[in-house]
């Protein structure tokens, strides 16, 4: 109870850092309202998540909530950090890139102003040694009026020419202090940028340290685990009853021709097979209705065959899911995801991705877990697979 009373501490510091980063974002300048809104909408939204997920871990720990509804809320708070994480490393990235372009561009225009500023110089000098009367005694000199003309319209081009080098020194010094200025403002919003993925990176890792402290906890506590076999029993039947009230759309025929053909759902070995498994301390029964798969998080999970997608989101105890419509009453189950990468209605060909493989609602850390069904009946994935599929 004491692990238990340090996560809810951790998530409740996390809070706490978290509000605080919420209130100096929200004084930031935005880019525009659309843009603002959006951004406070997303602020909001972690908010609330990192919240409630305090708050279900205390309710967890006074027996008011179930282990799978706590986990559930400290998994979605986790996500939106993650997602959020995300946003600040490419935000950072992008104002690092703007630097680097900035200060080429300051680069580029020092040089073409110290060139415009030597040819004026050497201007200067020239007009210098000529004197004041220069251009007059110029005139004056010459030898006829067609000469006169000549070199007054050589005057007038050299005047011109000087003209135009004064406005271009003065619109490239603008233009070096306008990139100046923004290659300032790009400074502070890389900085800020650091701070903020500084600030996501400690929520996330507060978030992530609170689900491993939460789940030792339960795995130190035999009523504890007793109480977590009953719910994971409970979400499978619910699982059942929805598999149950979907009716195939797919055409009949072509998925059971493909038995002991399949290829392996992601590119990972089996660490939980199909069938009876007896827990030996408390001698319970219960029947594992699809494999787990080892994955490294992040790992692709694919379709294993053409499907479409009947189901995609949370489903409590089984974490982010997909269930794929295959037709003829077959269909796939794919749980524990990090992302999800369909939606419902999505026709997909076989191999198409599904998603990517994770930890979402699992008290086993990165696991896949895969089903095969045929109506209500849990068919063993094993059957199914190409030989070597998953080994």
């Amino acid at each position: 109870m004491r692990a238990l009373g340090r996560a809810s501490g951790r998530v409740g510091r996390g809070a706490r850092t978290a509000a605080a980063l919420l209130v100096s974002a929200a004084l930031l300048p935005a880019p525009g309202a659309a843009a603002r809104d959006d951004a406070a909408e997303r602020l909001e939204a972690l908010r609330e998540a990192i919240a409630t997920g305090r708050e279900r871990v205390a309710g967890y720990e006074r027996k008011e909530r179930g282990l799978l509804e706590t986990l559930e809320a400290l998994d979605r708070s986790a996500a939106l950090l993650d997602e959020a994480e995300a946003e600040s490393r490419e935000a950072l990235a992008e104002a690092r890139r703007e630097l680097v372009s900035l200060a080429a561009e300051e680069k580029r225009l020092d040089r073409e102003l110290a060139r415009t500023r030597r040819a004026l110089s050497a201007r200067a000098v020239s007009l210098y040694k000529a004197g004041e009367l220069g251009p007059v005694r110029l005139l004056f000199s010459a030898g006829s009026l067609r000469e006169f003309l000549a070199r007054s319209r050589a005057l007038r081009r050299l005047l011109e020419h000087d003209r135009v080098m004064l406005d271009r020194q003065r619109e490239q010094a603008a233009a070096l202090e306008s990139a100046r200025e923004r290659s300032a403002e790009a400074a502070l919003s890389r900085d800020r940028a650091l701070a903020e993925l500084a600030a996501r990176t400690e929520e996330l890792r507060a978030e992530q340290a609170a689900r491993r402290t939460l789940l030792a906890s339960v795995r130190g506590d035999r009523e504890r685990e007793r109480e977590a076999l009953i719910e994971l029993e409970r979400a499978a039947r619910a699982l059942e009853d929805k598999l149950a009230s979907l009716r195939s759309r797919g055409p009949a025929g072509s998925f059971a021709a493909l038995r002991g053909r399949l290829p392996s759902p992601v590119d990972a070995p089996v660490a939980r097979p199909f069938g009876l498994e007896v827990d030996r301390e408390f001698g319970t029964e219960t029947f594992h209705k699809g494999i787990d798969f080892r994955v490294r998080r992040g790992a692709t999970v694919r379709a294993v065959a053409d499907g479409t997608v009947r189901f995609a989101g949370r489903f409590q105890g089984y974490g982010n899911l997909v269930i794929l419509d295959h037709g003829d009453d077959y269909f796939t189950v794919s749980a524990h995801l990090d992302e999800v990468a369909v939606e419902v209605g999505d026709a997909l060909d076989a191999g198409a991705t599904v998603g990517t493989a994770g930890q979402t609602g699992s008290l086993r850390g990165p696991v896949l877990y895969f089903e095969v069904r045929r109506g209500a009946e849990a068919l063993d994935p094993a059957g199914w697979l190409a030989a070597g599929g998953g080994s």
